[in-house]
């Protein structure tokens, strides 16, 4: 099982040494922006979909093209760009979910011109017929500009591409809510680095390493809580949880469990069916929906779980999520179910106040 959960690590940690592996091998490579960008149409076409989220640097040339108050995790992606850190893409696929993202993608044509932009533009009302209909003219947008690239298109491949990884990634979800000897760190790197693996490679590893907790005995019981956010890989942040001894036994992360919760129904048309899987979707800051049920099932996981507590990762200027914690923490307050916020961006090197809230959030888990 180490050897598996250090493969994971190592996918995750070195996203430039898994590229450059892939371009050895004659693969060509489409980045993928956050968030819900269509890999399974990408990984269909022949090409390796590799996740865009940023990363830890300083922003520099970032700032040219950005205000400052945007997300650190768009503006690091353009950062990385300008520096040469995604050198070797054909494209980059970037979707339209939020005020952000539908900006930097006209930013990104200037400031990186070697690697082509393709947008993905989702509709606001997407669960309608006409958002349906909009949601499959993207993506065909998206296989017209990748078969410009080399990419050919297949009903077939399209429907094979679609539904395993979401069952693996949905029970390896189930099984680490039972198993608190995985760390807050290894959870991480296993959904992290599912963004820089082919799909075959990684679902193989998961479902090996699947075989391997249902065959173990759980360890000691630690902290049982739910993390919600959009980025939760940041280091300093899981080793923390991991020193106070909090269990993450479900997770309301975009770049975590979000991605695999809906899967596409049964339809000859692969790509209709895509579409209705996006229509469907739902529990996410980015994803409209005035009901909010994401705040219900938020409380409702965390109770089906046994989480004594939440903890939100607030993403730094991060609008739809801000927007929500305001509604989530009524209804943890209402359910009596513990709450605590900490705030987060790609830049952070210094995690005192985020220890400090967490160490009076584990105390009060205690009591």
């Amino acid at each position: 099982m180490n050897d598996i959960l250090n493969k994971l690590h190592e996918a995750a940690a070195s996203p430039r040494a898994q590229m450059d592996g892939y371009l050895s091998q004659g693969k060509k490579i489409v980045l993928c922006a956050p968030v819900y960008t269509p890999e399974e149409i990408i990984h269909s076409m022949g090409f390796v979909p590799m996740g865009a989220w940023g990363g830890d640097v300083a922003l520099n040339r970032a700032k040219e093209y950005c205000p400052a108050f945007l997300c650190a995790i768009v503006q690091s992606l353009l950062e990385l760009g300008i520096s040469g850190a995604y050198d070797g893409a054909s494209a980059i696929v970037i979707p339209s979910l939020c005020d952000t993202l539908k900006t930097v993608g006209e930013n990104w044509k200037y400031a990186v011109p070697s690697i082509p932009f393709i947008p993905m533009t989702y509709p606001q009302n997407r669960k309608p017929a006409y958002g349906v209909a909009y949601t499959k003219a993207g993506y065909e947008r998206v296989i017209r500009d990748l078969e410009k690239l080399g990419g050919t298109f297949s009903e077939g491949k399209l429907l094979g591409s679609i539904p395993r990884p979401n069952a693996a990634m949905r029970k390896i979800d189930e099984l680490l809510a039972v198993h608190p000897e995985i760390t807050a760190a290894q959870r991480s790197d296993i959904f992290k680095s599912a963004f820089f693996m082919t799909k075959e490679e990684h679902t193989g590893l998961v479902e090996a390493l699947i075989e391997k907790l249902e065959a173990q005995t759980p360890a000691a019981e630690k902290l049982p809580i739910v993390i919600s956010g959009i980025l939760t890989d940041a280091p300093a942040l899981n080793a923390i949880l991991d020193e106070m001894g909090l269990h993450i036994v479900a997770d309301d992360v975009a770049a975590q469990s979000r991605q695999y919760r809906t899967d596409a129904p049964e339809r000859d048309d692969a790509l209709n069916a895509l579409a209705e899987k996006f229509a469907t979707m739902d529990n996410c800051s980015v994803l409209y929906n005035q009901d909010k049920p994401r705040v219900k099932w938020i409380v409702d996981t965390a109770r089906a779980r046994n989480a004594k507590g939440v903890l939100v990762v607030l993403t730094k200027f991060c609008d739809p999520e801000e927007f929500d914690y305001v509604m989530i923490k009524k209804a943890c307050e209402a359910a009596d179910l513990p709450l605590t916020l900490v705030e987060v961006d790609r830049q952070m090197v210094r995690f005192e106040q985020v220890r400090t809230n967490l160490e009076t959030f584990r105390d009060l888990l205690k009591m």
